[in-house]
């Protein structure tokens, strides 16, 4: 028989708490597999950190999503938001779903070419597109979404050299009862600034005008705002029917769906509070049915949904490097994952697991990654069993924006795998060495430093 791990006596004082609306604080049972695969063979196989995303959970994602919103309008098409990850193996599951590309930069743009998405399936969202990249895509016939005013006289100056006119939409912000209104992109539609650039490019006689788009912010919570959002669309669609006798193709809602992640400062755990998105869906499709929109020319409705599809879609295992009691007497564990490769601990309170059974004593701890900085903190405060150096533990629901904001900071990124649907694990991104953090460093003659 086993020899167990001697554990020093303790004696605290029994201390739950009063009980709160869902009863007595709960405890995180042990999770030794994620996704079906043991943790421990992980890490042995492919090191710690190490990010694990399943191929199943994003494909289940992606179809009740579809589902709730085709369900209840006639004409739906995804987009996939490469911002939110753009590991191409993430990106190829969604297209082979049906998705398109939703892309906010040149890089973006490029990407998505090598992954061969078809270019007319490409939204061409952002601020900051260059000649270079506007010429491209209007060569590819991808559609450009307008952000401003100087980028839709430059696309007009661009349309003389095209080899096809550009085909575009307008961003558009509004006043959705959302606080902060996110009026930094786009035409507002409450001063009258999108009506403006609707008719300058429909004066202009060089664009082709496919779509309006909006974007009202992100991790929403309030499904009726999409629902305003949508009414106020429908209305510069009909607005540009009456004048010009032009339809619109499309009505884009951009993204912004809340995940099951639970925000900093949140009362309530956001499994519990964020809208499904038969929410989203019903507010969206009630509008856009209940509007003025003629039925039998309903504009296809494209949604760039990223974090609500892969947020729960990946894990983080992480390894125990130490413990120590901080001047206040409170347990702190540091782990060897940091906020450089958990960008998303800045805002969300993440589910933090052990991955292997531990005592029913349970404490208090701040839970801190490997780098030399104060900020480096995962969670200031989480209740878990007593961790040795050497456990490990995992860390739920990071599939949204760690891999794309991550950092090469003090430590290297790690490697990230994939469970196929097959249950295989499939390495999909290396970790990072010497060679490829220095690859494109250059060092002068005079400061390569010579020994005797």
């Amino acid at each position: 028989m086993e020899k167990k791990v001697y554990e020093r006596p303790h004696i605290i004082k029994l201390d739950a708490g009063m009980p709160g609306k869902f009863g007595m604080r709960a405890e995180t049972p042990a999770m030794t597999h994620v996704f079906g695969v043991a943790v421990k063979k992980l890490v042995e196989k492919h090191g710690s950190p190490l990010f694990v995303i399943s191929e199943e959970s994003i494909r289940q994602s992606y179809r009740k999503a579809h589902k709730a919103f085709s369900t209840r309008y006639p004409n739906v098409q995804f987009a996939w938001s490469y911002k939110t990850n753009y590991l191409s193996a993430i990106c190829n599951i969604f297209h082979s779903e049906g998705s398109w590309a939703e892309v906010v930069s040149g890089f973006e743009y490029n990407k998505a070419i090598a992954n061969n998405v078809d270019p007319k399936k490409i939204i061409f969202n952002g601020p900051g597109k260059s000649d270079d990249e506007l010429l491209t895509a209007a060569n590819n016939g991808s559609l450009i979404h307008i952000d401003h005013l100087d980028e839709l006289y430059q696309l007009i100056d661009i349309a003389e050299k095209a080899t096809q006119r550009p085909r575009v939409a307008i961003r558009v912000n509004m006043d959705t009862g959302i606080y902060p209104q996110w009026d930094r992109f786009g035409f507002n539609y409450e001063n009258g600034q999108a009506w403006d650039a609707i008719n300058k490019i429909m004066h202009s006689g060089k664009l082709d005008l496919m779509g309006l788009h909006t974007h009202i912010g992100t991790f929403i919570m309030t499904a009726s705002a999409y629902g305003i959002a949508a009414t106020k669309l429908a209305d510069l669609a009909m607005g540009l029917q009456q004048k010009f006798n032009h339809t619109i193709k499309y009505i884009d809602l951009g993204g912004g769906f809340a995940s099951k992640n639970t925000l900093k400062g949140s009362y309530l755990p956001g499994s519990d509070i964020s809208p499904s998105f038969d929410e989203y869906a019903e507010a969206i499709s009630s509008a856009l049915l209940n509007s003025s929109l003629k039925p039998d020319s309903l504009p296809l409705l494209i949604l760039e949904t990223g974090r609500a599809l892969v947020d729960s879609a990946a894990f983080l295992i992480s390894t125990v490097i130490a413990n120590k009691r901080l001047s206040n007497g409170k347990r702190a564990t540091i782990v060897d994952a940091g906020v450089n490769i958990m960008f998303t601990s800045f805002w969300y309170q993440h589910q933090i697991s052990p991955a292997q059974g531990a005592s029913q004593y349970r404490e208090d701890t701040v839970l801190y990654g490997p780098l030399c900085m104060n900020i480096d903190c995962l969670r200031e405060s989480v209740n878990l069993p007593i961790l040795n150096k050497g456990d490990q533990v995992v860390i739920h629901n990071v599939g949204a924006y760690n891999m794309t904001q991550w950092m090469q900071f003090i430590t290297l990124r790690p490697n990230i795998v994939l469970v196929d649907s097959a249950g295989e694990v499939q390495l999909i991104r290396e970790a990072e060495n010497m060679d490829s953090i220095q690859h494109h460093e250059k060092m002068p003659d005079k400061l390569v430093i010579n020994h005797p």
